[in-house]
């Protein structure tokens, strides 16, 4: 056994190769799986072309190693990135409500206001239109708006990857934000919910609310929620309003190249603004109609023809003089309903017809005499016996300034408040044939002319308020007392404040054209004050009535002689006195205005069936050239009136009155009144007392202005026969601020001598 284990032969690596027993176990290099690095292949020198191969294939396996380390790193920073993406994600929705609490907010109440037979005056509120229906509107306008801001609006989920890896790859080679990415919905859900700034936060909201908006509603109501919410510039929000302010016209009635040019406006509302730019405007549009054309929503025929369409400028803001009323409501309806938190319908007093008859009157005359006679605004009023407002233009053009004259703006009347006076002293107990001398006079340092200086000696107040004879109105105002003059006139309808001087008989303190010519509407209407209105009645869209006017009833404030009388007097100053330009078939009556200096003509007059005042002058006080009340007020009046009245069966001016003789034959007939007396009453069927006698010294004297208004058409004004026939030189003085007679002493005596 040993000696069988001594002879076995052990295994063995030690050694080189070289030493190892033939017999003993050995690897050499055919063995090897894998190919040693030695250099012991290096014994053997490989063919060249070998070699090439073997070298391609190391390159080729290399190449495949970078992009594989590539798309490896990729993929991790990828997943990393999904990772903080939805850590983003997650982190600006959980400070946003819960969805379940989402709902699309209403949207801005729109106002509509409608005239009297139901035509569109003026839409108002936050959106300037009301909301219309998808298929309501042109077909072109959505058309047109997805074909240039996004044209796969109805195949993708409320996002779409394509426009937005576009959209950022053209910004980081234009190395500046040049495009959005944002869809349809996504704007949307920026106009509802989010402000417009540009934040991570407000981006990855503005996402999650699209894809909500996806969720709950169809793509047709998505792009009409847009269509009437986003803004299109100069105040328009929504294709209603836009299609009205840069069209007048509905956006039902909007054309192809008025569809593109409203698309188009969406990328800068503001700068590409057709009252901005027209030009801007007209290109940005064309840019539409070729991206409609390469989405075959038009044909080549079409676009060339849209295309053609010159570019027109919009006026710089809301235009036509309409609006001057429809600010006027709108400044009304909150004492009226409240707050408006749904959209409305306002039924107005206005007659559209009646409205651009009295725009076109205006306008007009302006343009036709302005430049020549320095004229450059005018005002006008109408108002029917029920005190409704049936047209009121408060400017020339309210494009270019919305100020209204008609109802904002305070002006010396001048002559046109001289009714106020008389009427005053008929109450006292004067009748139109009572006789004064027009002649100078003095009250204290106030010396009251005629226009041109001209003088008529003893004449009727029938006369003198036809003539507008300053002279007699101050005398009357002295007889009866400032006060009463005052509280006259804010019985009648004034509402501003009024100084009881002596001066008040020519119109000194300042009124508006709309408070003026509501003054007035008692004498059309028998002597009854009627609530002024623009409002008939406000509903919802739905039907539901909010507030009615009703047509109560109207106190009265004149006794129907009074009126009778008035009407009377103020018929001879339409036929033959300052307002002969004004005359047509109807009976009318009114009273003619002008300021010093010719800075205000009016002119006041009314029918049985209106009451309509006219105002001419300067924003900046300066002075007209010669222009009276009887010229352009006078004019403007009558071109309203005739239409106005046209195809209405005539009707006489309210109350009775006839001259007698006998009433005129004592001069001193009425004392003169204690200017400290009460106004007269107001009570109705009550008589006016007549005021007690008191010395026309104590009559106070101080004035608003120290200069005189005049009204008249001067030296062309037609002359009474006998006593009143026209005196180029003026008589005495009459002394009215002597001292005190022991006698009871009225100022006809005064002036008489």
């Amino acid at each position: 056994m040993a000696n069988r284990r001594d002879s076995r032969i052990e295994p063995s690596f030690e050694g080189p190769p070289q030493a190892r027993s033939s017999a003993g176990l050995s690897v050499n290099e055919e063995d090897r799986v894998v190919p040693s690095n030695r250099k012991a292949s290096a014994k053997r020198k490989p063919a060249k072309g070998k070699s090439s191969r073997a070298k391609r294939g190391r390159s080729r396996r290399g190449l495949f190693g970078v992009l594989g380390r590539l798309f490896y790193w990729c993929f991790v920073f990828a997943i990393w990135g999904g990772i903080a993406v939805a850590g983003i994600v997650v982190y600006y929705g959980a400070k946003m409500p819960a969805a379940t609490t989402w709902s699309i907010p209403d949207r801005a109440p729109n106002i509509k206001i409608v005239s009297a037979d139901g035509q569109l005056l003026a839409n108002r509120g936050m959106s300037g239109g009301e909301a219309v229906g998808l298929h309501e509107m042109s077909p072109y306008i959505p058309e047109a708006v997805i074909a240039i801001e996004d044209r796969r609006f109805y195949s993708h989920f409320g996002i779409d990857p394509i426009g937005l890896s576009r959209a950022m790859v053209t910004n980081v080679l234009g190395g500046r934000f040049s495009q959005g990415g944002s869809t349809l919905t996504q704007q949307l859900a920026k106009n509802l919910f989010l402000t417009p700034d540009r934040t991570l936060e407000r981006k990855v909201q503005e996402v999650l609310l699209a894809l909500w908006l996806e969720h709950k509603h169809t793509k047709d109501q998505i792009l009409e929620m847009y269509l009437n919410r986003v803004y299109f510039g100069s105040g328009a929000y929504g294709v209603e309003a836009a299609s009205r302010r840069y069209f007048g016209k509905s956006a039902r009635d909007v054309t192809l190249s008025e569809a593109a040019l409203l698309a188009g406006l969406l990328k800068a509302p503001s700068r590409l603004s057709p009252a901005r730019d027209p030009k801007a405007a007209e290109e940005r549009s064309q840019l539409v109609l070729a991206a409609m054309r390469d989405e075959g929503k038009i044909s080549a025929k079409e676009m060339t023809s849209a295309m053609s369409a010159p570019a027109t400028r919009a006026p710089s803001y809301w235009t036509g003089s309409e609006n001057y009323v429809a600010d006027t409501i709108m400044e009304e309806l909150p004492d009226l309903i409240g707050d408006v938190r749904g959209d409305i319908v306002i039924d107005s007093t206005v007659d559209l017809n009646l409205q651009k008859l009295a725009e076109q009157s205006i306008r007009r005359l302006i343009d036709e005499s302005g430049k020549k006679l320095n004229v450059t605004q005018g005002a006008l009023v109408s108002i029917d016996d029920s005190g409704a407002v049936r047209a009121m233009v408060g400017g020339y053009d309210y494009s270019t300034s919305q100020f209204d004259r008609a109802s904002e703006a305070r002006r010396q009347p001048g002559s046109a408040f001289k009714p106020f006076v008389y009427m005053a002293a008929l109450e006292a107990g004067r009748t139109p044939d009572s006789i004064r001398n027009d002649a100078p006079i003095k009250i204290g340092n106030w010396t009251p002319d005629n226009y041109g200086g001209k003088y008529f000696g003893k004449v009727t107040l029938a006369t003198a308020l036809a003539k507008s004879l300053n002279s007699v109105a101050a005398q009357l105002t002295m007889e009866v007392g400032p006060n009463a003059v005052v509280e006259a006139a804010h019985r009648m309808g004034i509402q501003s404040d009024l100084i009881a001087n002596t001066s008040i008989a020519l119109g000194t303190s300042e009124v508006t054209p709309l408070e003026l010519t509501s003054a007035y509407v008692p004498f059309a209407n028998g002597g009854y004050k009627p609530d002024i209105h623009f409002i008939r009645r406000v509903t919802t869209t739905e039907g539901k009535v909010l507030y009615d006017s009703g047509g109560g009833s109207a106190p009265r404030v004149v006794k129907p002689e009074i009126v009778g009388m008035m009407n009377s007097m103020m018929t001879g100053t339409v036929e033959i006195g300052t307002a002969r330009k004004a005359a047509f078939a109807w009976p009318s009556a009114g009273k003619t205005g002008t300021s010093q200096n010719s800075r205000d003509a009016w002119f006041v007059g009314y029918t049985a069936n209106l009451t309509t005042g006219v105002w001419f002058g300067n924003d900046d006080g300066s002075a007209m050239k010669k222009v009276t009340g009887g010229a352009l007020p006078a004019q403007a009046w009558h071109e309203f009136m005739v239409a106005a009245h046209e195809g209405v069966p005539v009707r006489p001016l309210p109350g009775t009155w006839k001259s007698t003789p006998a009433d005129t034959i004592v001069p001193d007939e009425i004392p003169a009144a204690n200017n400290t007396a009460p106004a007269p009453s107001t009570s109705v069927g009550q008589q006016a007392p007549a005021r007690p006698a008191a010395p026309v010294a104590q009559a106070p004297v101080r004035a608003a202005r120290p200069a005189q208004t005049v009204d008249a058409d001067g030296p062309s004004m037609p002359e009474d026969d006998g006593a009143t026939a026209s005196i180029k030189h003026p008589v005495p003085p009459g002394d009215v601020g002597g001292p005190r007679k022991k006698r009871q002493t009225s100022i006809l005596d005064l002036l008489g001598g």
